[in-house]
């Protein structure tokens, strides 16, 4: 009966959010946040200190390692998938054969090489480490205005490359139909371990690290204020780096914003909020995409999160069978693109994937995995961030002041009410239910993230927000 259904999943939600407040409990927040410059190169640390020097950079590659690559797709095995399986057990290898068969045959890796070099990209040595990223100034800029900077931090398993559509959104919003009350200068560094940027070289390398080297990196570019933006792996980074460097960050703007700290009141919202959304602040549009929470909620998690608890605990694994097989690589990079987007295109045997991508696009993100080798170090940031549990960092107890806009799309892969996020983020400028799109929102909808980052920021310069801080 209905009434029994609904008794099940009370008890069910209430069973699960028991077993977490006892294995992680609240803790009362802390208002500082210390951080210490580390050093994550190869070997002990040299007694000179890294150099500032800036390095031209290029993405290039041999035609040995393409004719190695053509040799591996010649090679690879299948396996046929169950009959109308579609997406539902992964990548379907129907489809995957299409996608190496256009890899082969169609796919011209040097016009995309020519297309990621058509940004200015350089190295810099931080913290032991060669540090990538691109960095895009405005081709133009109207008489008395001067351009904000950016930081575009990207996720897993994207690179710097989900910025490309964007960038020239925000350096010439005029050209492209947008405002240009404010035009920004991009930077958009590669993760370390990620793309071109070198991998750390030590254990414990997590996303509080990352944001003090991409603090750092922004210092030595001259920024002494600057935004950032960010969304997976970059929310988390951009959000540290807001916590360490709250007097530097006059902005932080999301596309992802996920509570890890659960209290008391978010598991009664949890429980009673379809009910009573008004009692827990929730709006129409978060009652729509939390519940019923079982199916929206714990069993979404249940279904999706198996290569998080892989990555968060064997990593190497797994990962030396990707770094080895490009068509493995491909297969596994490619289901998250297709479930993150649209969870419907589970449906769909070809995933969905290119009613919102190109195969060029979706082959030239995983190209960057491939000829950098970057596969293992990438999916290692999860265990450095999750091998002691949710909740027990430092960063996940503190609030972060920076003011902040949060654009909220349908499709992502984990929803959070404005409420929820108010408490870890305590100065929300603006929040946003963004029409359509999910998580690679930079890629898949680069307009509408655009004007959201636009209008946010035109709120903090016009309040100046940020010497309210």
């Amino acid at each position: 009966s209905l009434a029994g259904i609904m008794l099940l999943e009370v008890f069910l939600v209430f069973f699960f959010f028991f077993f977490i407040i006892i294995f992680f409990p609240s803790k009362k927040k802390e208002e500082t946040f210390f951080f210490f410059f580390l050093w994550w190169g190869k070997g002990r640390k040299p007694d000179t200190e890294d150099d500032f020097f800036f390095f031209f950079f290029k993405v290039e590659t041999t035609e040995e390692e393409l004719s190695d690559l053509f040799r591996r797709l010649d090679q690879a095995r299948f396996t046929e998938p169950l009959e109308n399986s579609c997406f539902h057990y992964g990548t379907n290898s129907v489809y995957l054969r299409k996608v190496v068969s256009y890899w082969k045959n169609q796919f011209n890796w040097k016009k995309q090489v020519e297309v990621l070099n058509k940004y200015p990209q350089f190295k810099t040595k931080i913290q032991g480490i060669d540090i990538h990223f691109v960095h895009v100034k405005p081709p133009r800029l109207p008489e008395g205005q001067s351009a904000k900077p950016l930081l575009m931090v990207h996720g897993w398993p994207g690179s710097f490359y989900e910025f490309y559509k964007i960038i020239p959104l925000l350096t010439d919003p005029a050209s492209h139909g947008l405002s240009d009350e404010h035009i920004f200068e991009v930077i958009c560094p590669s993760i370390p371990g990620y793309g071109f940027s070198e991998a750390p070289h030590k254990k414990d390398f997590n996303s509080v690290s990352a944001a003090s080297i991409f603090y750092e990196l922004m210092l030595r570019l001259g920024f002494n204020e600057f935004y950032a933006q960010g969304g997976d792996c970059g929310w988390l980074i951009c959000t540290n780096l807001a916590q360490i460097a709250p007097n530097h960050v006059k902005g932080l703007h999301l596309n992802l914003a996920l509570v890890m700290n659960m209290g008391f009141t978010h598991l009664l919202s949890i429980l009673l909020g379809r009910y009573l959304p008004g009692l827990f602040g929730f709006q129409d549009e978060d009652v729509k995409r939390m519940f019923p929470f079982l199916e929206k909620g714990l069993y979404k998690i249940l279904l999706e999160s198996g290569y998080a608890h892989i990555q968060a605990t064997k990593p190497d694994t797994v990962g030396c069978g990707l770094n080895d097989s490009p068509v493995g690589l491909a297969a596994y990079i490619l289901e998250k693109f297709s479930t993150w987007t649209d969870l419907e295109f589970r449906n769909l045997e070809d995933g969905g994937l290119e009613r919102k991508f190109n195969l060029d696009d979706l082959l030239t993100n995983i190209m960057i995995y491939w000829v950098s080798g970057c596969m293992v170090s990438s999916m290692r940031f999860y265990k450095e961030n999750l091998q002691n549990g949710i909740g027990t960092q430092k960063h996940e107890k503190l609030t972060v002041q920076v003011p902040t806009g949060i654009a909220s799309f349908p499709n992502e892969i984990m929803h959070t009410p404005q409420a929820w996020a108010q408490k870890k983020y305590t100065n929300i400028v603006s929040f946003h239910f963004m029409p359509r799109g999910g998580h690679f929102a930079a890629l898949e909808e680069p307009e509408l993230l655009a004007e959201d980052i636009l209008q946010f920021v035109g709120k903090v310069e016009k309040e100046q927000l940020w010497r309210k801080k």
